[in-house]
């Protein structure tokens, strides 16, 4: 047996973190194939009482005491979740949704979406959401609860991408953008001031990173870069991997004026002269504004060349604490860029 060397710390951590990897994706495949075969048995279960919903509600609830009788060691069969098997059958009108997405939700979530979603369109894109971005169910529900359908998907936005970036970048710049955004983890938010409102996201990044979306990486605030002899500070500056670009944000405390957007031009002419490289598209601006009055907001877009956006956005202080607990801390973030 040959001389054992010294472990060095830093590829142990290396080697450590992707065991864990591999450990993590093995409980989640696990936990989905479960899933799976306990929604395909819930929908096939509530397709069976809907054809014989005809009996009323005292079917159900002798179809419940049977199957606990049958089945003492197995949970699930309360009337209440037989009648939420019965409108998830409702919800999930095919085999085909059913497995591609209906499936492989866990239960908790399945059922909040049945309670909180109100067509089949906004069920489905949830659940899409849910599993291309890896949300938990209780980010699941804040999303419901902060409306991202609707700020997302439903909203009139005011936006030039689809004039000023080529298909489909601007469509896809387009979907992720959400008028109005929500800051619901700010502290006494109301009285803050612009610089104060900036360091507060930037202090609760991760929080500030969900509402955004997924794809967001987050550069700097006040990023400084220099033109000419001058320099100059970009409020908060993203990339976003699945663009392929960079992500400018000015923040505004006030209403909407169409000279923010001469200026928002200059730092995305700017970002592009400086920091783009050919492999990157154009980059992208955003201005949140503290309200706006649209038709001077879509005027002010008319002339400009440059792929901007222009939103409001909200303060509520109103995060879960459940939330607040299941999201990363500043510090883990910077540790793990920093490694």
């Amino acid at each position: 047996m040959g001389k054992q060397k010294k472990i060095i710390m830093n590829e142990y951590f290396d080697v450590l973190e992707k065991i864990k990897a591999q450990i993590k994706n093995a409980q989640y495949q696990i936990l989905t194939t479960a899933n799976v075969q306990r929604n395909i048995l819930y929908w096939n279960i509530g397709k069976v009482i809907l054809e014989y919903s005809i009996w009323g509600n005292k079917f159900v609830e002798n179809l419940s005491k049977d199957l606990r009788l049958d089945f003492p060691g197995t949970q699930g069969y309360s009337v209440r979740n037989l009648n939420y098997m019965k409108q998830f059958a409702s919800r999930i009108p095919s085999e085909e949704i059913l497995h591609q997405v209906g499936a492989k939700i866990n239960w908790r979530s399945t059922k909040f979406l049945i309670d909180k979603t109100k067509t089949i369109e906004e069920y489905i894109w949830y659940a899409k959401k849910s599993l291309e971005n890896g949300w938990s169910s209780t980010i699941l529900i804040h999303q419901i609860e902060s409306g991202l359908y609707q700020r997302q998907v439903l909203s009139d936005k005011t936006t030039n991408f689809k004039n000023q970036l080529l298909a489909p970048l601007g469509e896809q710049a387009e979907e992720i953008i959400k008028d109005p955004y929500v800051f619901d983890f700010l502290p006494n938010a109301k009285q803050m001031r612009e610089i104060e409102l900036e360091n507060a996201l930037v202090q609760q990044i991760t929080s500030l990173l969900l509402e955004f979306g997924s794809g967001f990486a987050f550069m700097g605030h006040q990023f400084p870069i220099q033109i000419g002899n001058r320099e100059f500070f970009i409020d908060l500056l993203f990339y976003n991997v699945k663009l392929h670009c960079y992500f400018v944000v000015e923040l505004k405390m006030v209403e909407f004026e169409p000279e923010f957007a001469g200026k928002l031009s200059f730092y995305l002419s700017a970002v592009d002269g400086e920091l783009k490289t050919e492999k990157d598209n154009p980059t992208i601006g955003l201005l949140l504004c503290k309200g706006k009055d649209r038709m001077v907001a879509e005027y002010a877009l008319q002339d400009i060349n440059k792929p901007m956006g222009i939103s409001e956005y909200r303060l509520s202080n109103e995060i879960s604490k459940e939330l607040q607990q299941s999201l990363p801390s500043i510090e883990i973030i910077e540790s793990r860029i920093n490694r």
